[in-house]
């Protein structure tokens, strides 16, 4: 039950499961002063010796009782301060591999099973350090104290009570191998059901459109069943093995009354002797009792551990450190992908032979059916995938020798679901650029043609979002994560789907922003409406994860090919509909 890791892991609360060891041996010392003097009070009582000192005794028993309260106390304050240590040390690592992950984290553990790891597990384990390994060490050192105080009054009581001793460990070894099976199949339908309900709950519109919310709450009936069953194991099992260490703990302290008693009748111990044997003989099992209550809770932990292991040993990419004279190349930024494959598997191609170029101060868009690869390129972009072949250049750089770090803050990403978060207007603004000043928020603000709707507003820069910006249009959130956007500065804007799902008057707005913006940096429009990107500089149309053909909004259109049958397409839907709207307008 050592987990060399776990302790590696966290060294910082060792001093206090020390020091919780030595509170609870000091706590027990006291016990066996108060048993002595009980006792000793005894043997007086039964030999009619009345010579009390009174005085000396209520300040003996007094002094016992207090060191013995401060202890316990401490006792107490260490574990809290291992436990609040562990959990600080572990969710700090889970944050941080999670960060270090980005975006791609639910390739290692799925949003809930991280969340529940993070809350759940790490509460677990506080327990196996806070509680269970303090415990442990206790549990040897009490009962060796208890043995060599014991042993001065009757030998033999003592060793017997110390071989009865080692029956708890036995009796917690034989239910582990058991107990560690059942939890690990306990987490993993526990997070499985976490998965099953996030998933439902975030597509309870979709499943309610198409009725499948009856059918999906039978499925998280079996599930919930089929959790009930084993966390009915789970208790099962502890509880039968609690009934076999309460049977040898209260077997062990009658057969430490029955010694007792007989060493009594053979005339080789005292009344009081025989008294302090039979206190002394519970207290030596309370040490291990106690650890096996805990041992279920630590194993517990530990079957949780295992999971968050595995998203502590996901591997990382390591990046190449880039030189002054690289870094200092990033500056008014071109790109260049060239020759570039792709695929998620090595059964389906998603792009092939790519070859893309991206002035600066230029606005280049790529357009295409749904599927044809274009979120994919943004996605090369950010280095969020890795091509199988060919290069992505900036300035020359391989983008593969740019740290994250450094690349996040030249690539600036904002797409049809940017999220704002549940604060005020001024927090999510200075997301963007902490050192932002008013000057700052507001200048971001009139580029993203949100200023006038902000100034309007009772609290101006202090007004709350709501969860998701809900007090928010879509128009005015999408604007809002543009000036976020536009804060942090980057050499190159990428825009996915920016206008989506979003007012005619916003979408309007946003393009005259991107149109404003590619006049001083490096701006790529992703965008399934043709008619929002025929005034960028060049435009690639993609098909099937391959160029089709580039060229501006006139040149492609007198190619009559691809982008000319999509664009025509489109504009005929879009005058279907509004002469549907005019009729219905009429009418």
């Amino acid at each position: 039950m050592l987990d060399k890791r776990l302790l590696s892991i966290c060294k910082e609360p060792k001093k206090y499961i020390f020091l919780t060891v030595i509170a609870n041996w000091i706590s027990v010392i006291c016990n066996i002063g108060i048993i002595l003097f009980v006792g000793e009070i005894i043997n007086k009582l039964f030999n009619n010796d009345f010579s009390f000192n009174l005085g000396g005794y209520v300040i003996y028993l007094a002094s016992l009782m207090i060191i013995r309260f401060i202890s316990n106390f401490m006792a107490g304050k260490f574990s809290h301060n291992s436990s609040g240590q562990v959990r600080s040390i572990l969710r700090e690592k889970i944050y941080k591999k999670l960060l270090d992950l980005g975006v791609n984290y639910s390739d290692a553990l799925s949003t809930s099973s991280t969340v529940q790891i993070a809350v759940d597990g790490v509460e677990q384990l506080e327990i196996y350090f806070g509680k269970f390994l303090p415990q442990l060490f206790y549990g040897i050192l009490g009962p060796l104290t208890l043995f060599a105080v014991m042993a001065t009054i009757s030998l033999k009581a003592a060793l017997v009570l110390l071989v009865c001793i080692p029956l708890i460990p036995i009796s917690i070894a034989a239910v582990m191998k058991f107990a560690k099976k059942l939890l690990s199949k306990y987490w993993g339908i526990y997070t499985n059901l976490g998965d099953s309900f996030l998933e439902n709950l975030q597509g309870l519109t979709t499943l309610k459109i198409f009725d499948l919310d009856e059918e999906k709450n039978d499925e998280m009936n079996k599930e919930a069943e089929t959790f009930r069953k084993v966390t009915m194991k789970v208790l099962t099992m502890q509880l039968s093995s609690i009934t076999i260490m309460d049977l040898i703990a209260f077997g062990g302290s009658a057969l430490g009354i029955l010694i007792a008693v007989n060493e009594l009748s053979r005339g080789n111990v005292t009344v009081g002797g025989a008294v302090v044997i039979i206190l002394l003989s519970s207290e030596f099992f309370i040490p291990l009792r106690l650890l096996g209550s805990f041992f279920h809770v630590a194993t517990n932990g530990m079957a949780a551990s295992e999971k968050m292991f595995k998203l502590l040993d996901t591997e990382l990419e390591e990046e190449s450190e880039i030189s002054k004279e690289d870094i200092n190349k990033l500056k008014d930024i071109s790109i260049n992908i060239e020759k570039v494959n792709f695929s998620y598997n090595k059964d389906r191609q998603i792009l092939g032979n790519i070859n893309i170029e991206v002035k600066n101060k230029s606005m280049v868009a790529l357009v295409g059916e749904s599927g044809c690869g274009k979120s994919t390129i943004t996605n090369l972009l950010l280095k969020l995938r890795k091509v199988d072949d060919g290069k992505i250049t900036l300035n020359g750089v391989n983008i593969e020798d740019i740290p994250f770090s450094v690349l996040r803050k030249k690539v600036s990403f904002i797409s049809h679901n940017s999220y704002i978060f549940n604060t005020t207007i001024r927090e999510n603004l200075m997301m963007g650029n902490k050192n932002a000043s008013e000057k700052d928020l507001y200048k971001a603000l009139i580029s993203a043609n949100l200023y006038e709707f902000v100034m309007n507003l009772d609290n101006k820069l202090d007004t709350k979002v709501g969860e998701g910006g809900s007090l928010l249009s879509g128009g005015q959130k999408q604007r809002l994560a543009l000036a976020r956007m536009i804060l942090t500065n980057p050499e190159i804007y990428i825009f996915d789907e920016a206008t989506s799902n979003i007012d005619v008057e916003s979408e309007d707005s946003i393009l005259q922003t991107i149109q404003e913006l590619s006049k001083e940096k490096t701006v790529i429009v992703i965008s399934h409406r043709l008619a929002n990107v025929i005034n960028a500089d060049r435009i690639y149309t993609l098909h099937k994860g391959e160029i089709a053909e580039s060229g501006s909004h006139i040149e492609l259109m007198k190619n009559k090919s691809v982008y000319y049958n999509l664009y025509t397409k489109q504009s005929d839907l879009e005058n279907v509909y509004e002469n549907e709207m005019e009729v219905a307008s009429c009418e």
